[in-house]
């Protein structure tokens, strides 16, 4: 037998001791050593877009997390997409699922209220807040930054704090004294055009309850488990599917409500973590385990700030103008909202054809707004972010598996076919080609050509005519265009891959734009099967959803060639024909009409900033030798369409898209044609950025002699050696190293003029 020595016992816990000490110190040491040398989360506004027709997220989240937890406000319609609107004074819950800078309202599940006193289990109406549950609020009692929103709900006096993990909603709520603590979970309301199907809930013991929502709206089969824990145990509990409360502790029905009710002589606040999962409400309980497991909100909202300082430090930029760093990260938080996580954290996920997939090997994502974000947020996550890329297009390839086709716009394992096009096709050509990693790339180019191939959507009519025909269908001249530059990346990956043949077949299809084109007008239009035009023709005009073209007018149109400029300058009969054309957009005016979209938008001349068709056109003018325009115009939108404002966007913000505009620009390139890796100069407005770029590269920026007034590239070196021309390869920018560029007043006679130093559309 063993014999027990306590002088070598007690020796032992002293090293143990001493040990684990240093362990902790050296822990806290490279934490130090690790933590990003700039605080970045500071810079971020969130209430900036809030107002005007920006429609974006407010609340508290983490970078691409599942849940949005924010508020509610009583107030619908357009300017409600997701949910809060800066003009609105009232509060009717805080849901855990939003969209953000959507033109459609959707989700806004799970509404958690506080309350206290005799409750009405109605929302109410704005025109008797007597009525209902709903409370006011005022701004001035409101606090919003990365993963940390705070208010106080005026009618209960009750101040409401929110965080998050990616898959947790983390609440705190501290009630006034005296007062019995009331905490409604509510799954009847949804957001837009979202309605329920079926709900239930049903409490599991004093301190937990769980259930589930199904609902259709945008996305027309969604559904969405939780489970809920308190921090304190349930006195009582009661549901309801009515005004009124009913026993028992469990309700399935169209619209239930369950109400909490606690002890009002405990003192200190009422915590509540509310985890979703798309599969079951067991894989909710294992996601709050995994994530926060513990009750130290603080320590959260701790960690949802250093997540998002991590995520906004893939660009690193010096400015003098405070204005600038706060829209910059303001607008890089934006493009980092979604695409959303929809796995749990075991890997499971709700496929689009409603089966369940276990342990998937890449982290499953929704939200793909990507008739918007293929221009630009879609190519900055391939920049900066190599690796998510990497999982956005296994989740592209899971769906092209379970529905036959590549995502049009994908919400909540929905496809809703929203918007034009094939964009999830230029999506995926611009990974593709840009080198990133982890995906089979014979079922990418499987994917693409089986997309490109069906016959749904006008493709059937694009097969036979070569064009849409505009009797046929509305939005035709929208959507043939869209459709070309699809099938123009398509042929870049036949080529990349050597199969000739399918070169030349998608490669005739990428120039169907041309047969939209009128000679005698010089604008894209209608054509009928018959080979006639749509008469008369008005440039200007605009009938939303009942006309050829897209959110936009003949104007705008005619510029949707970013794959082919030359094609373009061709058409209009060369280079000086093309740039009077292109000048003439920014200065031309004209009446839209009544029945024009509000997406149309941020207008200089006929550009419309506001919408995305517009984004790339700004950069085509380097490709006629004149990049001192480009110049002019990006900081003149920069300048007068993106402020610190509440309505600091000219638009939606679409899901990141108007924000990563924004990106590119003030670093001074820009993704004019997404898929044939190439960014074409602009005008940078940032001193000095430093990015990381690929598969753990670092690119930095320095811009000497830059202000207001110099906003003319002057020259540009690169790793030393001088560098002509006015683009840059994505496969030049992902090895890393070191472009210094010199600004000036004045156009530069020299720089990226000559035609051998101009952007070109074919791939390399």
């Amino acid at each position: 037998m063993l014999k027990f020595n306590q002088a070598r016992f007690h020796t032992a816990v002293k090293r143990l001791c001493v040990c684990s000490t240093l362990i902790a110190a050296m822990g806290t040491q490279v934490f130090a050593q690790t933590k990003p040398a700039v605080q970045l989360t500071k810079y971020v506004d969130p209430f900036i877009g809030t107002g005007g027709h920006g429609h974006v997220f407010m609340g508290a989240d983490v970078p691409y997390g599942a849940v949005q937890l924010g508020p509610t406000n009583l107030s619908t319609g357009w300017d409600w997409c997701s949910g809060y609107h800066y003009s609105d004074s009232t509060i009717t819950g805080f849901a855990h699922t939003r969209l953000s800078g959507t033109g459609i309202g959707d989700l806004g599940d799970i509404s958690v209220m506080p309350v206290t006193g005799s409750v009405v289990l109605l929302k109410g109406f704005s025109n008797n807040p007597g009525v209902g549950y709903y409370s006011l609020f005022s701004h001035k009692e409101e606090t919003a930054k990365p993963g940390y929103y705070s208010v106080r709900l005026k009618k209960y006096d009750i101040k409401a704090e929110l965080t998050a993990s990616k898959r947790v909603g983390f609440h705190q709520y501290t009630f006034p004294k005296g007062e019995q603590p009331k905490i409604l979970i509510d799954l009847k309301p949804g957001t837009g055009w979202d309605s329920p199907v079926e709900t239930y809930i049903r409490q599991e013991n004093d301190t937990t309850v769980s259930g589930y929502r199904y609902s259709k709206g945008w996305a027309a089969d969604q559904r969405i488990y939780f489970t809920a824990v308190f921090s304190k145990r349930i006195k009582k509990f009661s549901v309801s599917d009515s005004t009124a409360t009913k026993p028992g502790l469990e309700l399935k029905a169209l619209g239930v409500i369950g109400m909490a009710e606690f002890d009002a002589n405990e003192h200190g606040p009422i915590q509540l973590k509310v985890a979703i999962s798309p599969v079951s409400i067991e894989n909710a309980k294992l996601n709050m385990k995994a994530e926060i497991p513990g009750w130290n909100f603080a320590a959260q909202v701790a960690k949802a700030d250093a997540a998002w300082n991590k995520e906004l430090s893939r660009i690193v930029i010096k400015s003098d103008d405070p204005d600038q760093m706060k829209i910059f990260y303001t607008s890089l938080y934006h493009t980092m909202i979604a695409p959303s996580v929809f796995n749990d954290v075991n890997g499971d996920y709700l496929g689009t054809d409603k089966k369940v997939y276990k342990n998937a090997g890449f982290t499953n994502y929704t939200t793909f707004s990507l008739w918007d974000t293929y221009r630009a947020a879609q190519p900055l996550l391939t920049l900066i972010n190599s690796e998510k890329a990497g999982d956005v297009v296994n989740t592209f390839l899971a769906i092209y598996k379970q529905q036959g086709r590549l995502p049009v716009w994908h919400l909540m394992g929905n496809e809703t076919d929203c918007m034009v096009g094939n964009p999830g096709m230029i999506a995926l050509a611009d990974a593709y080609l840009k080198g990133i990693k982890g995906f089979d790339k014979d079922l990418a180019y499987e994917a693409l050509k089986a997309t490109g191939m069906r016959d749904e959507r006008g493709l059937h009519l694009l097969k036979k005519y070569g064009y849409i025909p505009a009797d046929s269908t509305v939005e035709s001249v929208a959507m043939g265009m869209e459709y070309a530059i699809a099938d123009w990346g398509v042929a870049q990956i036949a080529k990349n891959r050597g199969n000739k043949e399918d070169y030349a077949y998608w490669s005739k299809r990428g120039a169907a734009y041309k047969e939209y084109f009128d000679k005698e007008t010089r604008f894209m239009r209608g054509r009928f099967a018959n080979n006639t035009w749509r008469t008369p023709f008005n440039p200007f005009h605009a009938i939303h959803r009942q006309d050829d073209y897209t959110e936009g007018t003949g104007w705008q149109y005619l510029w949707l060639v970013p794959h082919d400029v030359e094609g373009l300058i061709g058409l209009l009969g060369g280079e000086k024909p093309f740039t009077a054309k292109l000048d003439s957009l920014f200065t031309a005016t004209g009446s839209m009409g009544a029945e024009s979209s509000p997406d149309i938008s941020g207008l200089i001349g006929q550009y419309a900033h506001g919408n995305e068709p517009s984004h790339h056109v700004t950069y085509m003018y380097p490709f006629v030798g004149q990049p001192y325009k480009t110049a002019d115009k990006v900081r003149e939108i920069m300048s007068t369409l993106y402020t610190t404002k509440v309505d600091g966007l000219s638009g939606n913000e679409d899901v990141g898209q108007m924000s990563a505009w924004y990106i590119f620009s003030a670093l001074g390139f820009y993704p004019e044609n997404p898929s044939n890796g190439m960014y074409v100069f602009g005008s940078p407005v940032v001193n000095e950025a430093t990015l990381k770029v690929g598969y753990g590269k670092t690119f930095s920026l320095s811009v000497k002699n830059n202000s207001k007034t110099n906003k003319y590239i002057q020259s540009i070196s690169l790793n030393g050696k001088a560098y002509t021309k006015s683009y840059i390869l994505h496969s030049e920018l992902v090895k890393g190293g070191k472009m210094v560029i010199q600004m000036g007043a004045r156009p530069s006679a020299t720089w990226g003029v000559k035609k051998a130093d101009r952007p070109y559309s074919v791939t390399q």
